[in-house]
């Protein structure tokens, strides 16, 4: 759990700073991380990708969907 946590929190701060150069705050950063962690999971299954089950493939796949969410964001907005 904790390390889920830790995992969230850096993902979302890795794709806040890819996507507009700063953090967003620490609560905003493990929301990022951890739905991003379902997007990037339902994407992965879409296109028949599949990462390795450590915690650097959870991380991979938490960035790439946060960084979808925050694209999609920036789209709306």
């Amino acid at each position: 759990m904790v390390g889920s946590i830790i995992v969230g929190i850096l993902a979302g701060y890795i794709a806040s700073k890819l996507t507009s150069g700063e953090g967003k705050g620490c609560l905003t950063n493990l929301f990022l991380g951890l739905v991003g962690s379902f997007v990037g999971g339902w994407l992965f299954g879409l296109l028949g990708i599949e990462w390795s089950n450590g915690w650097i493939g959870e991380l991979g796949t938490s960035v790439v969907g946060a960084v979808a969410l925050l694209w999609i964001w920036n789209r709306i907005k």
